[in-house]
């Protein structure tokens, strides 16, 4: 799991790509960590072309469910697309812990180490 952290007004689209410069999954057995996982589940804040372009220009597969304004994508791999609630109810879990719900850290390298040590947490 990896963080990055933006402004509170910010939308999370624009650090994806830095987001995904990050991460590496540790992989069966041994060998080097995967950088490039398989597909990316998204909600809807990241339905545009230049998210989608982005991700598969890296050989990753974006499930990204379509806007109500947009056609609707044939391809759209609605099984992967609910194993996202996993990942949802980490991000529901971690912010149990209150300094990091509301943020009463002032300085954004104190936040992250919170939100780490939240994470170290809840992975013991």
């Amino acid at each position: 799991m990896t963080v990055v952290l933006t402004a509170g007004q910010r939308h999370e689209q624009t650090v994806l790509e830095p987001l995904l410069d990050r991460g590496a999954v540790k992989r069966r057995g041994r060998g080097r960590p995967k950088v490039r996982p398989k597909r990316l589940a998204g909600d809807k804040g990241y339905a545009s072309t230049k998210a989608r372009t982005s991700v598969r220009r890296r050989g990753i597969t974006p499930v990204i469910p379509a806007k109500t304004t947009e056609r609707r994508n044939p391809r759209f791999d609605r099984a992967a697309y609910r194993q996202r609630n996993k990942v949802e109810r980490l991000i529901n879990r971690l912010k149990q812990h209150r300094a990091i719900a509301t943020r009463y850290e002032k300085l954004a390298i104190h936040y992250e180490a919170l939100v780490t040590i939240g994470c170290i947490l809840l992975w013991l």
